[in-house]
This record gives structure tokens, C-alpha cells and sequence, in this order.
């Protein structure tokens, strides 16, 4: 099971953005232990480029067993920056998972 909290640094951010947030992190969920208990952490901000437009930034944290998976995107929007955080946060995962089982696998093996 997964718990996720949303925190927008300096704004309110909008019920359907924050929906739409756990949704996409609630999908990186299969490619966990299902045993085991995973926390993220989201963080939105508005970056002042200077411009009337703000870029959105968007910060995941995954706490897993062994240790953190970060990642810190940049956008037009909140959801082409979620986006492209979870798509990385997803090779992250199936790297980190890959390294734990070889591990594992080398521990058995002696």
C-alpha cells in the first residue's frame, strides 16, 4: 500500500490537480513489493522565470525499503511535469528492483 501526500509551496493547489497527482503515483505501485510500505512525497512549486508565465516544478520522493527515489521535473504544466517524473521515477524503480533481486541472488548463492 502506498501513501501519498501533496504539499504546493506558496498556493492552493486545485482538488482535480491533486487527483490527478495520486493517480499518477498510484500506477508506479506495481512495480513495488506489495509486502512492503511505500511513502511519497510530492512537492509543487511555482518557479517566477521573470515573465508573467511561472514554470511548474514538481519534486517526488519515494521512500522505499533501502532508501529514497528522487526526482525533480519542469513544465508548462503540472501534468506534463508529473508525467515525465513518473516515467523516470519508473526506470528508477525497475533499475532499483533489478539491483535488489541480483543482489539477493548473489546472497543465496553462497
Amino acid at each position: 500500500m502506498m501513501k501519498v501526500s501533496v504539499q504546493s509551496i506558496h498556493f492552493n493547489a486545485d482538488v482535480k490537480l491533486v487527483e490527478f497527482i495520486e493517480k499518477k503515483i498510484m500506477r508506479l505501485d506495481r512495480y513495488f513489493d506489495k509486502n512492503r510500505s511505500v511513502e511519497a512525497e510530492v512537492y509543487l512549486k511555482l518557479q517566477d522565470t521573470g515573465g508573467q508565465v511561472h514554470e511548474k516544478v514538481i519534486e517526488i520522493k519515494l521512500l522505499l525499503p533501502g532508501g529514497w527515489l528522487i526526482d525533480k521535473k519542469t513544465g508548462r504544466s503540472f501534468e506534463s511535469a508529473i508525467t515525465a517524473s513518473t516515467d523516470t521515477l519508473k526506470r528508477q524503480l525497475l533499475r532499483h528492483k533489478e539491483r535488489t533481486t541480483t543482489h539477493l541472488g548473489r546472497m543465496t548463492d553462497l
